[in-house]
């Protein structure tokens, strides 16, 4: 069937575009039926067209039943980001000193480790999580590059991936469930 993006993405139609060409063939179909109709045309004819016009208005339909539920879907989605994006400034707030606390301590390794300014930057674009594709596109220089930054951090950090970069930083952090002290 038809695949429904919100964006003419990978040379998809747009819904809406779709429920415009389903409602035209519908009125274009409509208005011949009525034509043919007044001249007295066959009903194998008329039956064909009465078909096709059937068929036009069920995709006029269906397409804006999807089209809604998308939109309302788009609803909930963008009051769910909001509401995440607001408890994310929130937790930022809160821990702003922290924060700071936590990227100077990294600023600091970083430079111990004796990391390149690029170096760094890419470094600290890991441990946000982007892969190196997305490190390329923000650094506007190719993935290759990035890929080889990123070895280097790990080479110079004298880990072998991602996931030990991380946890250098935050293994430490993160206190276990039992040791939590209650306030």
């Amino acid at each position: 069937m038809f695949e429904f993006k919100s964006s003419d993405i990978d040379g998809q139609l747009p819904a809406a575009a779709y429920l415009l060409l389903f409602v035209a063939i519908a009125i274009l179909v409509g208005v011949d039926l009525a034509a043919d109709y007044g001249e007295g045309t066959g009903a194998a004819h008329l039956l064909a067209e009465a078909g096709a016009f059937a068929f036009a208005c069920a995709g006029v339909v269906l397409l804006w039943r999807r089209l809604r539920s998308a939109q309302r879907a788009v609803t909930v989605l963008q009051s769910d980001l909001s509401a995440v994006r607001s408890e994310s400034d929130r937790w930022q707030r809160e821990n702003e000193e922290l924060l700071r606390g936590l990227g100077e301590a990294i600023q600091r390794q970083f430079e111990r480790w004796e990391l390149t300014g690029a170096e760094q930057e890419v470094g600290l674009l890991l441990l946000k999580g982007l892969e190196h594709k997305e490190v390329a596109n923000l650094r506007s220089t190719s993935e290759r590059t990035a890929r080889e930054q990123a070895r280097a951090v790990y080479r110079k950090a004298g880990v072998t991936g991602r996931s030990e970069l991380s946890a250098f930083f935050l293994e430490d952090l993160l206190v276990p469930m039992g040791d939590r002290i209650e306030t």
